[in-house]
């Protein structure tokens, strides 16, 4: 998916609609698919960190991270040329049930500010237990 147009605002929503028609059933069916990325551009050191957030089913989590990585690489190659910064892509994934990759605190070592790893995937499992709760009863 190669990004039509970027603005600079910190946090950009971006939705694409697909539509899809077939001849049993005459109706459009429009998915909205919603992206959120949190883009931190840091002028004095000259960087631009896109961090993505997700949660992910748990043994996708390492194979989410290199998702990301190749989702973002036409957008990082634009932001490098456009505002002339050192540009990095950070993946925040979580599995539904707290799992995390072994590069996990690497990642989050690069994010600024501070963060609990146990605050993330507790996050994530009353995430998953509040669906669970709503699906099954």
């Amino acid at each position: 998916m190669k990004p039509e147009r970027w603005g600079s605002p910190l946090v950009q929503e971006k939705y694409q609609e697909e539509k899809a028609c077939d001849k049993r059933h005459p109706y459009r069916i429009i998915i909205i698919i919603i992206i959120i990325i949190i883009i931190i551009r840091d002028n004095e050191k000259g960087t631009c960190m896109l961090i993505d957030v997700a949660i992910a089913g748990d043994r996708n989590v390492i194979k989410k991270e290199a998702e990301k990585f190749l989702k973002y690489k036409d957008l990082t190659i634009e932001i490098q040329r456009m505002w002339n910064v050192e540009t990095k892509v950070i993946p925040v994934i979580t599995g539904a049930t707290g799992t995390i990759s072994k590069s996990f605190r690497k990642y989050m070592s690069n994010v600024p500010g501070k963060h609990e790893v146990k605050e993330l995937q507790k996050t994530a499992i009353l995430g998953t237990a509040h669906i669970l709760r709503k699906v099954l009863m």
